[in-house]
């Protein structure tokens, strides 16, 4: 009976098996920071504040709000801050009188930023032994109060991006169905970003905005998403996609600030959370909502990069394709053996 020795292992193929699940264990560890760390540092950054009224009482609101979580600025009137608020200058303000303090919020800017500062406005009054009102300028509407809607529309724009590029690079795949693809990834955003926003705010009366003007910009978000997803997998197949995936849930997704506002979270992960898809499309969704397009230009611009950026990379997979053809159609034809 013959037996048969074991194969060597090729050479080189145990060094790869450990940069592979050294690098898998990096990214994951990796990943794994983006969700715990700004949680764990989650809460006010810079956040930009107003006040007005005598400045002796506008020093000590400035006082309570001291220190790197708060920029705190100084408007003349209570005209002026209001408009600064509206402006989205800042995310509200304190105005201050002999006999009266007054808390301006926009709870739809960012829940927590409005909680603070009316505990803020409350203490004060409670010092000085004044009433205190609080006025809400840009609220959640009346079907949502609590923006619980708003809060939860990350996952389905993300989603709205990638499950049509996984669908489409199955149904058509190769260079011959890179057209389509992005046709179909297209027109499956716009309709999505539509349906969207019919349901959140006809269906469950989470926005307050103009209804059209909101949906194009959830449909920019998800075709950005769509197309970046579609390049990156006609070039390198499904291990792109599956980097550009990772990338967008795994850091988009808890860098988005869309529920607390990107205020809420350091510096760094913030920045790089509004640069991403999910942050800007939160953004963008923020601002068309409830701001009447007020901040809305930067969301927009950076989603427009990520569509040229995913338009740039099917282009290039389109030409290799394209000489690939050309040079298979110009080899000759291998000739048929005479037996």
């Amino acid at each position: 009976m013959t037996q048969h020795a074991a194969s060597p292992t090729p050479a080189g193929q145990g060094r790869k098996l450990v940069v592979f699940v050294v690098g898998l264990a990096a990214v994951v560890v990796a990943m794994l920071c983006a969700f715990v760390l700004p949680s764990i540092h989650s809460g006010p950054h810079e956040v930009p504040v107003g006040v007005t009224g005598p400045q002796s009482a506008t020093a000590a609101v400035s006082k309570a709000l001291s220190g790197e979580k708060w920029e705190v600025t100084a408007y003349d009137d209570e005209k002026a801050l209001t408009s600064a608020i509206e402006d989205r200058d800042v995310m509200g303000g304190i105005a201050l009188s002999p006999d009266h303090v007054t808390a301006y919020t926009a709870t739809a800017g960012g829940p927590q930023a409005t909680a603070i500062l009316t505990s803020t406005a409350t203490a004060l009054a409670e010092q000085q032994q004044v009433d205190v009102t609080v006025t809400d300028l840009k609220p959640f509407p009346e079907d949502d109060p609590k923006g619980a809607g708003f809060s939860s529309a990350t996952l389905p724009m993300i989603f709205g991006g990638m499950i049509p590029a996984v669908a489409l690079s199955r149904l058509f795949p190769g260079h011959s169905g890179l057209r389509l693809r992005l046709a179909g990834g297209i027109s499956f955003a716009l309709v999505a970003g539509f349906a969207v926003a019919a349901l959140l705010q006809f269906g469950t009366g989470s926005l307050s905005g103009n209804y059209w003007i909101t949906s194009l910009g959830i449909s920019l978000g998800m075709t950005a998403l769509s197309l970046t997803l579609l390049g990156l997998e006609s070039l390198m197949g499904m291990a792109g996609f599956g980097l550009g995936a990772a990338v967008i849930m795994f850091l988009g997704n808890p860098l988005s600030g869309l529920a607390s506002g990107p205020h809420w979270l350091p510096d760094g992960w913030a920045t790089l959370g509004q640069l991403l898809p999910p942050g800007a499309s939160g953004s963008l969704l923020r601002a068309n909502a409830y701001f009447d397009g007020v901040g809305a230009g930067t969301a927009v611009l950076t989603l427009s990069c990520w569509v040229v950026f995913g338009l740039a990379l099917c282009l290039i997979a389109d030409r290799r394709g394209r000489r690939k053809a050309t040079v298979e159609n110009a080899a000759p034809a291998p000739r048929a053996q005479l037996v």
